[in-house]
């Protein structure tokens, strides 16, 4: 087996090792309550172990073949994704997302192949550090903003997805600076940047499991797989001395491929907005079954209704020695008289009326007496 096909096998298991860390993360997102790192679930870091072989395949693809062919080849992560999501795990993708899956594949592959080979370069100290500080602000940034749209989970996805892959950019240009310095021997000052490589490596492992809660896989996947890259190009570009390849001509296709790139990865956010708020709306309720006529219950022999007479003869009659249980029927509540009269040396009134009792106790009925001013107004003359 050449190189270079040696290289491209390795660059289509990579993808295959990425796609099915994504899927495990997005499985252990939906299953497990915590959101950046469920340590306790070994589900988890086989996605941790799908991810470190993936990146090491890469690595090993680089050392064989082109950057122009191995990075590309690195897009097809989102295309091997969605049907090994739909064999295993049971999640069908739909039409739209898969045509925003393969606009971003597309646009992504063209970008990357439009990028021409440089010598390498390293970066200053200052160049580093200055690097460093912006890439993390923008990184805590989005983690913010992810955080303030938490009421819609296909945005804030997107924002903690391109956060990741921004870490996951930036990781790939400390590690390729800390390659070339150590072309030359092993320096003692590059161990700091290799605590910043495996800051940002981390930063973007956990934002990536988050970024898989509730918003599904397509989506996240598709912000990670092409902002990855991109952010790596951009600062290769600026800062490495890297240039499209065919001058104005690649520069203008390179924009173009962006665009498309951009488009699939909006396509995606849509369609997931979408579903969400299909999931989230309330089922329809379902219309009462219409009501069958009551036929009459019985005709008489010339098909005409009973009679009433005919129905009472049906009924039995009850003997007549047969004893009655007595039911207690409450008698209707009169005026109430006390028998005590407001003195005691005083002998009852012949009128009921006076020690009538107007209240709810007793039976009786409640008749509101009114209240009398007591306050009278002084006239002065």
């Amino acid at each position: 087996m050449s190189a270079l096909a040696l290289s491209v096998l390795l660059s289509l298991v990579s993808a295959v090792a990425y796609a099915g860390g994504a899927i495990v993360q997005e499985h252990v997102a939906v299953s497990s309550g915590q959101q950046y790192a469920p340590l306790r679930r070994p589900t988890w870091w086989a996605a941790v172990a799908l991810n470190g072989l993936g990146g090491l395949l890469h690595v090993v693809a680089l050392a064989y073949g082109p950057l122009s062919l191995v990075q590309p080849l690195g897009a097809l992560t989102i295309v091997f994704a969605l049907p090994m999501a739909a064999l295993f795990v049971g999640r069908k993708a739909g039409a739209t997302a898969w045509r925003g899956a393969i606009m971003a594949t597309v646009g992504l592959a063209g970008l990357l192949s439009l990028v021409g080979a440089s010598e390498s370069q390293s970066l200053s100290t200052a160049q580093r550090i200055a690097v460093a500080v912006v890439s993390g602000g923008a990184v805590v940034a989005l983690m913010v903003a992810g955080r303030a749209a938490h009421r819609h989970p296909a945005v804030r996805s997107m924002l903690i997805a391109t956060a990741s892959g921004i870490a996951f950019g930036m990781s790939s240009v400390f590690t390729k600076t800390v390659a070339v310095d150590w072309t030359g021997g092993v320096s003692a000052a590059d161990l700091p940047f290799l605590a910043v490589i495996g800051v940002f490596a981390t930063a973007g492992m956990l934002l990536s499991q988050a970024s898989y809660r509730g918003a599904g896989l397509a989506a996240p996947l598709a912000t990670l797989t092409v902002v990855n890259p991109v952010v790596a190009a951009a600062v290769g570009i600026t800062m490495f001395g890297e240039t499209f390849r065919y001058g104005t001509t690649g520069t203008a296709l390179a924009l173009s491929c962006g665009v498309v790139a951009a488009g699939g990865l909006i396509l995606l956010t849509t369609e997931r907005i979408a579903r969400t708020a299909a999931e989230s709306a309330p089922e329809p309720q379902a219309l009462p079954e219409p009501v069958e006529p009551v036929e009459p219950a019985a005709a008489g022999p010339a098909g005409r209704p009973t009679s009433v007479e005919e129905l009472l003869a049906t009924i039995p009659e009850q003997p007549a020695d047969v004893p009655h249980e007595e039911a207690l029927v409450p008698a209707q509540a009169g005026p109430a008289v006390f028998a005590v009269a407001y003195d005691r040396d005083e002998a009852p009134a012949a009128d009921p009326a006076r020690y009538r009792f107007y209240g709810p106790f007793y039976g009786g009925s409640y008749v509101p007496m009114p209240d009398v001013d007591r306050h009278r107004e002084r006239v002065k003359s």
